[in-house]
């Protein structure tokens, strides 16, 4: 690893004191990797049954596994959206606070997506996630995850947190703030944050995550959670931050984490003019106390009385006939009540959380594109509603049609004619158009095994 900076070692020194020693040392071992079990798409038994990438769990994350596997984006499971790979002290925040399986939730600075989908898989049928990334490029990156692991009531944005919380307000349940920071907790995974960082840096990065969580205020119902996080050790950007944070806002307190997550964290620190008595309560991961990299998080609960969505009945804009006509034709059964169109093109999105049109980047699933006379299905498609196919071809992990299909050929199959979903071991991983006896891939090119 690269020289750490003289001004970030004498204040690593001067926040870790003895145990600095074996913070350095720690820093000398490769990086820690990890994956989560997406519990959307197979459950944590099923997949202990198959599960070929590391057996050895997470003690703080029910479904999250330390992982012991080369190359394993090439795997098919990964294409099938059954893992996410994550280092696994970024899991540790999703995990501080029970997540309600009807709330909905807002990720501020989401992509490329890992605590977003985390957050995800503890939300039930009537859930709604809104993912945010106020850079394009990263937010299609975020948006190819989200599709990936089929998941079903989430929204995609692209804007600044001023915009989203004025778009949002009064809205979630939950905030979840991963603010960009000065990356001091990814020395030994990215060298990149080594050369970029400043003590310059550190306060300019401070004050863009004030900036944020007053967004994330606004965006907050009463009674609600904000989740703070950076992969930063700062004082300036972690206790500093949230102690000022709590000067301003007397109607939040800083509340304890999960007992698990606890267990595996240092406590937060009390500096010279801190005014928050229980800043212990924040918590900071350290390479050295346990198997990750570097996080700090900290549970901020709005003191007033839980409010109840108050939204009005939404509508989706009715779909054409040609759309329902494919959904007839595609499907064993769905809810018509979640077909609607949104930015011109059909989606299927349970419409409890009302997005305005030009709101999203995406909204829902995206059923497809209208062409003439018929509909091009998307890829979120077959991931997401795989199973309800009618046509369902069922392919192992070690077939050749499978790798076939994964590197973008087709392949003979006994199936009835039109599109159907590709499975392997039970979960959908693409699509496919049958036509006499020969499936025609669909799988998109971006993310074929070359």
């Amino acid at each position: 690893m690269k020289k750490l900076p003289l001004d970030y070692e004498n204040r690593m020194k001067r926040l870790l004191g003895t145990d600095y020693e074996k913070y350095l040392t720690e820093l000398q071992n490769p990086p820690v990797k990890a994956f989560r079990v997406n519990t959307d798409k197979i459950s944590i038994e099923d997949f202990e049954k198959i599960n070929p990438f590391g057996n050895e769990i997470i003690p703080y994350v029910e479904n999250g596994y330390y992982l012991n596997y080369e190359k394993v984006g090439n795997h098919p499971y990964h294409h099938a959206g059954l893992i996410y790979v994550q280092e696994p002290a970024a899991m540790a925040p999703a995990e501080c606070v029970r997540v309600e399986k009807d709330w909905f939730i807002l990720d501020m600075c989401a992509a490329p997506g890992g605590k977003s989908t985390q957050l995800k898989n503890k939300l039930g049928e009537n859930g709604v996630l809104v993912s945010n990334e106020i850079i394009s490029s990263r937010c299609k990156i975020l948006t190819g995850n989200i599709e990936r692991l089929g998941f079903q009531n989430t929204v995609v944005t692209c804007m600044d947190t001023e915009k989203l919380a004025s778009r949002f307000e009064n809205t979630f349940d939950l905030v979840m703030v991963d603010a960009p920071c000065s990356g001091e907790g990814m020395f030994r995974k990215e060298e990149i944050a080594i050369d970029e960082w400043t003590n310059e840096n550190v306060l300019m990065c401070a004050k863009r995550q004030a900036e944020i969580l007053e967004n994330a205020v606004k965006a907050l119902k009463s009674g609600g959670f904000i989740v703070y996080a950076t992969c930063t050790f700062s004082l300036e950007e972690n206790e500093m931050t949230v102690d000022a944070f709590l000067q301003k806002h007397p109607e939040f307190e800083i509340v304890p984490v999960n007992e698990k997550v606890e267990k595996y964290t240092a406590d937060g620190i009390k500096f010279d003019g801190c005014k928050c008595e229980n800043i212990h309560l924040a918590r900071r991961f350290y390479p050295h106390i346990a198997k990750g990299e570097g996080q700090f998080m900290a549970v901020l609960h709005h003191k007033g009385k839980k409010a109840c969505n108050n939204f009005h009945p939404y509508q989706n804009k009715k779909a054409d006939k040609i759309v329902t006509d494919f959904l007839n034709d595609t499907l064993t059964d769905y809810n018509p009540d979640f077909v609607g169109v949104y930015n011109g093109n059909p989606i299927y999105y349970n419409n409890r959380l009302p997005i305005a049109d030009r709101t999203a980047f995406c909204c829902g699933v995206t059923i497809g594109e209208i062409r003439k006379n018929y509909i091009l299905p998307h890829h979120q498609f077959f991931m997401t509603l795989g199973d309800k196919f009618k046509r369902k071809i069922n392919l192992s992990v070690e077939s050749d049609e499978l790798s076939k299909y994964l590197h973008g050929e087709e392949f003979d199959i006994d199936c009835p004619n039109g599109w159907a979903v590709v499975m392997v071991d039970g979960c959908a991983v693409g699509g496919v158009k049958v036509s006499n006896g020969r499936a025609k891939n669909h799988y998109p090119k971006g993310l074929r095994v070359k």
